[in-house]
């Protein structure tokens, strides 16, 4: 009974946050913009944002079965309180530059922070193998959903504020407000998980002496974090606000429009998650990781060669369909190849290192997109990087099997 209700609650705590997350990065860049900030200066701010969540993380998540999981989570939902509540009140570069570095928000709109990683660990040691990537992917179905309502939440709302008698800021104010609220709300879920996910005794095991609590399995998960160290700056390229922007732009298409967009294709990319365990099953956890994300970068390459608003966003929604199939495959196969006692180090570290890739790219993409005939190229840049990942990825891990497909 205590498992199932623990895995209730990190699902719950996975909709709200990812909700949250979905509803402020629609209006993020928007809501800097008129605070008086550059295209440069806010793809500096987006690195900044991604960078702490880097530092923060990393200390999170590999301190996390030492001194409690659940302490943690509260300790990330309170950073997310933080970041939310500066931004709602400030107006200068320093303060809000703090709250980007120390505080959790998500430019991206994708899961960002140390939660994933503890969540993750709790999880995995509740459920048999062979459940392991079905669970992973109604986990990440569950998110794609979230972030799909909270991209249209919030794109809906700031169009029925706009209309409303108040000032410029306020409408962006009051979304960040319910931020806060999700924040709190969060907190309060994880103050409620019992003793089943803290991280079972480490036998014969001194993590004393190695901080990121990485022995045995360390050589794979290092060359797992370079990789997705490229996949992400690639990714990074392209994050949510980045392309609500372009769209903005490129099309005239208003927020409102732009979250219904985001909506669809956040839907799409959830219930691909489902998809992915099913092939996952029949073809193995890499071979469905690769060979399903390199098509989706071939319809990331061809959006900006579209004529119009309807026929780029018909590839962008065919993009999403199977852009995100790797996602609950890799997370899945990343707990999968290392020791049970390694899975909260093993998945934080990969997760930051997919998070230090990301916070590298928005200040490349701020640059380009602030010059009209180079907005389009981050679309073939991050296209062409991911593919290129794509294929290290296959080669280096295409026989290192999980524990369920060496008993196949």
């Amino acid at each position: 009974m205590h498992s199932r209700n623990n895995v209730i609650i990190l699902f719950s705590t996975r909709i709200c946050r990812l909700f949250a997350f979905g509803f402020l990065s629609v209006i993020l860049v928007f809501y800097l913009i008129d605070l008086g900030f550059k295209e440069n200066t806010i793809g500096f701010l987006l690195t900044l944002a991604l960078i702490g969540d880097v530092i923060i993380s990393l200390w999170i998540t590999t301190h996390a079965d030492r001194m409690g999981r659940k302490k943690m989570l509260v300790l990330g939902a309170l950073l997310m309180v933080f970041a939310g509540s500066i931004l709602a009140s400030a107006h200068s570069f320093l303060l809000i530059a703090i709250a980007a570095i120390v505080g959790v928000i998500s430019p991206s709109g994708n899961e960002v922070g140390p939660f994933l990683a503890i969540e993750q660990a709790g999880l995995a040691q509740t459920i048999a193998d062979k459940n392991r990537t079905k669970v992973f992917a109604w986990y990440h179905l569950v998110g794609s959903l979230s972030t799909a309502f909270g991209s249209l939440a919030g794109g809906g709302l700031m169009h029925v504020l706009a209309h409303k008698e108040m000032s410029a800021l306020a409408p962006y104010r009051i979304c960040l407000l319910i931020y806060i609220g999700i924040g709190l709300l969060i907190g309060f879920l994880f103050l409620n998980l019992t003793s089943g996910v803290e991280a079972t005794a480490m036998k014969n095991r001194d993590l004393k002496d190695n901080s990121l609590g990485i022995y045995q399995s360390r050589r794979i998960i290092l060359k797992l974090g370079g990789l997705f160290t490229l996949d992400a700056f690639a990714g990074g390229l392209i994050v949510q606000s980045i392309i609500v922007f372009w769209f903005h732009v490129r099309f005239g298409a208003d927020p409102a429009v732009l979250g219904s967009i985001f909506f669809g294709a956040n839907i799409l990319a959830g219930f691909s998650a489902l998809l992915a365990a099913k092939i996952a099953d029949r073809f193995g956890l890499i071979n469905t990781m690769v060979f399903t994300h390199i098509p989706s970068n071939v319809l990331l390459m061809l959006v900006p060669l579209m004529p119009g608003l309807l026929s780029a966003v018909i590839v962008l929604l065919l993009r999403f369909s199977i852009s995100q199939m790797d996602v609950p495959t890799r997370q899945s196969y990343t707990v999968a190849v290392v020791s049970p006692d390694e899975r909260s180090a093993a998945a934080g570290f990969t997760n930051i290192s997919r998070s230090l890739g990301a916070a590298l790219a928005p200040s490349l993409s701020g640059f380009l997109i602030a010059i009209p005939a180079l907005m389009g190229s981050i679309f073939f840049l991050s296209g062409g990087l991911k593919i290129i990942y794509d294929l290290l990825l296959y080669r280096t891990f295409k026989k290192v099997k999980p524990p369920e497909e060496k008993k196949q």
